[in-house]
């Protein structure tokens, strides 16, 4: 077994790359039909070969949510491999009273709990609600991160909007990580990306950027050759596969970006290309 390249969020030693799990649970950003394929292909079985190639290359950190069958194939995975995966779990919750009571921030911080969370940092649907521009505040974070703290899980932040990191910083807001949008095609990002890269360049605690391939838009020596070449050593990539190919293929590609390698990886061959083959 491999060691993939680490850095420290809090006290906790985590991979550089981040199993993503948009493509284990249905959220394609691409459309209603893509989802649906993904949830009917995704099965407890695949899931759990997909984490198996990221564990025995020493890719041990994923993003994700509470679900059994998140649970159910990371146990198989690390059963097989015999390392453990460190969660990065990104709860929504409550922010306002009379809510479902089943999202009341103490229940869903002890869920995040029980599944085994290192990380917890609230989703962009809590953060992004919380923020106050105009007083240049996040709302009530505070209480949030306590909470967490409690639990024995270390705070972050998951946000969409650039000004949630620069905020948090400049107010000492407890957590030790940031979750910030970053990729060569500025998808989803709401200023230009040269902006994100200087707000990940200057933000206090390291941050995990997601969607480096802007949700498939972009082709994966692309997308990850922008990102590890404009992120601090660190920071952190999290990116979703649906096969196992795939997550060796990103593996393969990350590790030759990092170490300033350009990549030898063999490529898809049409009849088009014929008269370019070596």
């Amino acid at each position: 077994m491999s060691d993939f390249p680490r850095t420290m969020v809090g006290d906790a030693s985590l991979s550089r790359l981040i199993i993503g799990t948009n493509w284990f649970l249905g959220y394609s950003h691409t459309s209603m039909a893509k989802d649906k394929f993904i949830k009917d292909y995704q099965t407890r079985d695949n899931i759990a070969d997909i984490l198996t190639v990221f564990l025995n290359s020493g890719v041990d950190t994923m993003m994700g949510l509470p679900v059994p069958i998140l649970s159910d194939a990371i146990d198989i995975a690390q059963n097989r491999t015999g390392r453990e995966v460190k969660l990065v779990i990104t709860p929504h919750f409550n922010i306002t009273p009379g809510g479902d009571p089943a999202m009341e921030p103490e229940r869903v911080f002890d869920e995040c709990k029980a599944f085994g969370a290192t990380i917890c940092m609230p989703h962009q649907a809590v953060t992004d609600a919380l923020l106050d521009r105009r007083a240049s505040e996040i709302r009530d974070i505070g209480i949030y991160t306590k909470m967490i703290r409690e639990r024995g899980m270390i705070p972050g932040l998951s946000t969409h909007m650039p000004e949630s990191v620069v905020i948090a910083d400049e107010t000492g807001v407890d957590v030790e990580t940031y979750i910030q949008l970053y990729n060569a095609a500025g998808f989803l990002l709401q200023v230009e990306t040269d902006w994100v890269m200087r707000i990940i360049k200057n933000a206090k605690k390291p941050v995990m950027t997601i969607k480096p391939l802007a949700a498939g838009r972009i082709l994966p020596p692309v997308g990850l050759a922008f990102v590890w070449n404009t992120i601090r050593p660190q920071d952190m990539v999290t990116i979703g596969t649906t096969t196992p190919d795939e997550a060796r293929e990103v593996i393969d590609l990350s590790l030759d970006f990092i170490n300033k390698r350009i990549p030898d990886n063999e490529l898809q061959k049409t009849r088009s290309k014929k008269s370019l083959t070596y």
